[in-house]
């Protein structure tokens, strides 16, 4: 019997047993999710939209609603709509094509503000929403909108798209996708491998760290931008991920269950 069964193992697909702890799909947990304090800090003020926080900064935009070029994010439009004291419009757009829509509302009391977007993927995939909640630090200028300051994170709310992935790994490399359209393919090897599904000219490198452990590096036009070290616990139910944005000096940390 012993050796019958032996033989019969040895005819399954071997990949039954090289499955990597990263394969299958995962949901990101945000109550689990330990978000940068770092503060976001902006204003709309005098008829201009000011983003000390943005990765550029973006400086003295019109703030008439209508779409203004920008440089150095995923968009190259952003038009900003004063709504009333405590609302304004953002539209981004890349290529004439809309990626976001974001409304910013302060309270009565200017003590939280409120951010809900809409994302609108690159490859056409159905748009998703999220909601991020801020609580503030300090005031912004005197007589701005009631949106303007510093403000910290509090929580993210998303729709179960945004928060959804599937791996695949290999001895030698690793896929992942979104159903938001986003998916690479990488080597262990450092080089770089283009991200699809983005609006910018996005390019991930993989680095192994052990077989539960990784070390993604995304880069955006050549630029550094983040790294990724992304590690699945022992008994395969989480996979975190500690992210390092180098632009913006934000590092957070992610965890995943697995689906």
């Amino acid at each position: 019997m012993k050796k019958l069964l032996c033989v019969a193992l040895w005819l399954l697909p071997a990949m039954l047993f090289a499955q990597s702890p990263f394969d299958g799909t995962w949901k990101t947990n945000m109550a689990e999710a330990k978000l940068s304090q770092k503060p976001y800090v902006f204003s709309v003020n005098n008829g201009m939209y000011n983003c000390e926080s943005c990765a550029p900064k973006i400086n003295n935009l019109k703030a008439d609603g209508q779409d203004q070029a920008v440089t150095g994010q995923t968009y190259d439009t952003l038009a900003v709509h004063v709504a009333d004291p405590n609302t304004v419009h953002f539209t981004g757009k890349k290529a004439g094509k809309t990626e976001f829509e974001q409304t910013r509302t302060a309270s009565q009391d200017g003590k939280m503000l409120t951010l809900s977007v809409t994302n609108y993927p690159a490859d056409g995939s159905p748009p998703f929403k999220s909601e991020v909640k801020f609580t503030r630090v300090s005031q912004g200028p005197a007589g701005a909108n009631a949106t303007s300051g510093s403000w910290r994170i509090q929580n993210i709310n998303e729709d179960t798209a945004g928060l959804t992935s599937t791996w695949k790994a290999g001895s030698d490399e690793v896929s992942m996708s979104t159903p938001t359209g986003e998916s690479w393919e990488a080597k262990f090897d450092g080089k770089d491998y283009p991200v699809k599904g983005t609006y910018d000219n996005e390019t991930v490198s993989l680095k192994k760290l052990s077989d539960r452990s990784i070390e993604a590096t995304y880069k955006r036009d050549g630029k550094l931008y983040s790294i990724h070290k992304i590690t699945v616990s022992p008994d395969g139910k989480k996979m975190t991920s500690v992210v390092d944005n180098k632009q913006t000096g934000r590092v957070s940390t992610f965890v995943d269950d697995k689906q």
